[in-house]
């Protein structure tokens, strides 16, 4: 082992395959997705890192990792590098003949302990590759070490009629967790779980290696190893977030997620300079706007090239709109193509998608719970 060690490394969980995603992820993993023009979900939690000053993070893949692992590269573009730390990517663990998928997010830690044991960390952060939002994690964890906490989760309010969609905490004035229900029919509280977790890195690897003995476990946080954390009475607190913050797990909240930038508040706020979103973007030309293109409360990223009218839309790097277009309340991927005369509403266009001429996606009329898709590559004339 190492001789040097870490105060806090970041363990992110990026191998879920987001079935709830569709066909934007057939071929891509879903931190991979795009998001606001010129992002991908990804870049926010790598981005949160290096403003809390975390310089070490271990990305576990699974699900179609070709794409995420090229885009993340050597992790030069988030500016962490080094080394002794910097980005890691960490497929399944494989022992000789043996290998295994990871079976939960407990699981995916437990496989990569060896990795976590080389920094010897005092604490471990475990983040989610599919949520939009900015985050200081260095006051997460000051917070855990002023409760000498064992474990801390990261919970934000939610509307009463809501909370029963969400794993909720129940915590005392002093913000110690007493009990966690996993989507309540009566929910005791609104403080919802964020799935950002800080752990004594001595105190969960206790727990994963029990987990990892029981064949009756899920293998997960949130079903096992919190819940026995719990039982056995160890010092567990709620930290609580109140800025922007959105799961982004299904078609209706990346396409909220996205449309929230066009709003008053400006969702997540891309445009903070003192909370950067760091990401891979090769060089582009400016947007060109031609002069009978018409734009409306829209994003518009580099490269793109406006002909037809853009209302309240989001249109990513490279995209093209071409004369005639008009495109509504809509997120297009980058390098989708929108042919002359065609209509998009209420519509999510994949990465190098193409619309041909006179094609209608979507409704006008239609109800933002349900997003026409459009996947990535494809081709509708």
């Amino acid at each position: 082992m190492l001789s040097m060690k870490k105060k806090c490394i970041a363990m992110l969980l990026a191998g879920g395959q987001g079935s709830r995603l569709t066909v934007l992820t057939e071929s891509t993993a879903k931190p991979a997705v795009p998001f606001g023009g010129k992002y991908r979900i990804v870049d926010f939690p790598l981005s949160n890192c290096v403003s809390s000053g975390i310089d070490t993070v271990g990305i576990m893949t699974q699900y179609q990792p070709l794409e995420l692992n090229e885009y993340i590269g050597n992790g030069r573009p988030w500016g962490i590098s080094s080394n002794f730390g910097g980005i890691h990517i960490l497929p399944p663990y494989s022992s000789g003949e043996k290998s295994q998928w990871y079976t939960g997010t407990a699981n995916a830690i437990y496989q990569n302990r060896f990795f976590v044991d080389r920094y010897n960390p005092d604490y471990v952060i475990v983040l989610s590759g599919d949520q939009i939002y900015k985050m200081d994690y260095s006051k997460m964890l000051e917070y855990h070490k002023e409760k000498d906490a064992e474990c801390t989760i990261a919970v934000i309010d939610v509307p009463l009629s809501e909370a029963s969609r969400f794993g909720i905490m129940n915590c005392r004035d002093s913000g110690e967790i007493y009990e966690f229900e996993e989507k309540p029919a009566k929910p005791k509280s609104t403080k919802a779980s964020m799935g950002i977790y800080i752990f004594n890195w001595n105190i969960l690897r206790e727990y994963l290696e029990k987990d990892a003995m029981d064949p009756s476990s899920s293998n997960d946080f949130g079903k096992n190893v919190i819940p026995a954390m719990l039982n056995e009475k160890r010092k567990m607190f709620a930290y609580r977030f109140d800025g922007y913050w959105r799961d982004v797990g299904t078609i209706e909240s990346l396409w909220e997620a996205n449309m929230d930038l066009l709003s008053s508040g400006g969702g997540v706020g891309l445009e903070d300079p003192n909370h950067k979103i760091y990401s891979r973007n090769y060089a582009q030309p400016p947007a060109f706007i031609a002069k009978h293109g018409q734009i409306f409360n829209s994003l518009i990223a580099e490269g793109s090239s406006i002909e037809g009218t853009v209302k309240n839309s989001v249109i990513s790097v490279g995209c093209v709109i071409e004369e005639g277009a008009t495109v509504e309340n809509s997120v297009i991927m980058p390098g989708a193509v929108v042919g002359k005369n065609s209509k998009v509403y209420y519509s999510v266009l994949g990465e190098k998608s193409v619309l041909g001429e006179g094609v209608v996606a979507g409704n006008p009329n239609q109800d933002k719970r349900d997003i026409f898709v459009v996947g990535k590559n494809q081709i509708l004339f």
